[in-house]
């Protein structure tokens, strides 16, 4: 038996297509709601109004993510025995430091709440919850932004990390998932913000800070996507990682990712007087929804033959 073979022994986990969505999912609201704090630590009106868009993006696409891990466990009314000690004789919340699947579990729930916050808080300083409505953010949100952007950000690269601290072939050859998997979250998020912000007039200032933060995400990506096939090189496994049919999803990453470091940038939107979008802008809108479907395609399938090859 080949040396790469015999190093490789625990059973896979068989994780389908639920486990897919909740590392797609979570990536887009960690680095969504990391990418709107970075613009409300900045401080402008217009910032403020676009970190907004960032926090309603978070609050959906984290709420779905503990409906698809309690889904994928088989059993979904047992997820909380991952939080509560259910031994005969334990009682109160359990926590194992020493535990990727506890510390992502606690993780989740510790994000969840600030993203609840932050979007009820959006909502209240939008006018939508009670009379509040307000173009700055306080301190104190600043503050608990500032945290809950640690937690997003954590939220979005752990999902790498804790395949590169299994037994399994292709996941714990690499030091490199962590790192991807964030990248390639951040470049999403600020993708699909960058053109969810044209659709709110307060907010369409800060869509050039989005298209700055996706180019440089997305270059990060594809570096971080070259060390992760170095990395495999010595360990023997980079035919499985990118065998057929693998190779057609790396293709397709690469494929929707390539052509978006060479686009120009787009004309500003600009409003009529009665603040409606004007006719001559609409056209440039088509083409965002565009590239942000290939960003988001690029997300889904660098975690789909990463996810799937190793199984």
């Amino acid at each position: 038996m080949p040396l790469a073979e015999a190093e490789h022994f625990v059973r896979a986990p068989d994780w389908t297509w639920y486990i897919l969505f909740y590392f797609f999912l979570a990536g887009l609201s960690g680095g969504s709601y990391a990418l709107a704090t970075l613009l409300r630590l900045r401080g402008g009106p217009a910032d403020e109004a676009a970190a907004r868009v960032g926090y309603y993006v978070a609050f959906p696409t984290m709420l779905v993510c503990p409906i698809l891990l309690t889904l994928d466990l088989g059993q979904p009314l047992r997820f909380w025995h991952m939080l509560v000690n259910t031994t005969p004789g334990g009682a109160g919340l359990m926590f194992k430091y020493w535990s990727p699947m506890s510390v992502g579990a606690w993780a989740l729930v510790v994000f969840s709440v600030f993203v609840t916050v932050s979007f009820l808080d959006a909502l209240a300083r939008d006018g939508w919850v009670r009379r509040m409505a307000t173009d700055r953010a306080g301190v104190v949100a600043k503050l608990w932004s500032a945290v809950g952007a640690v937690a997003g950000l954590f939220i979005a690269g752990y999902t790498g990390v804790l395949l590169a601290v299994s037994n399994q072939p292709v996941w714990s050859d690499t030091w490199a998932l962590g790192g991807l998997f964030l990248a390639s979250g951040l470049s999403g998020s600020a993708a699909l913000l960058g053109w969810l912000v044209r659709f709110r007039p307060a907010a369409r200032t800060g869509a050039p800070a989005f298209v700055r933060g996706e180019r440089f995400f997305l270059v990060l990506e594809l570096a971080l996507i070259a060390v992760f096939v170095v990395t495999l090189i010595p360990a023997g496994t980079l035919g499985r990682a990118f065998g057929f049919p693998w190779i057609l999803l790396w293709l397709l990453a690469l494929a929707c990712l390539l052509p978006l470091l060479r686009r120009r940038d787009e004309p500003a939107l600009s409003t009529n007087p009665d603040g409606t979008v004007a006719a001559r802008t609409r056209a440039v809108a088509a083409p965002g929804l565009l590239l942000t479907t290939l960003v988001l395609i690029s997300v889904l399938a660098i975690r789909a033959a990463v996810i799937f090859s190793a199984q």
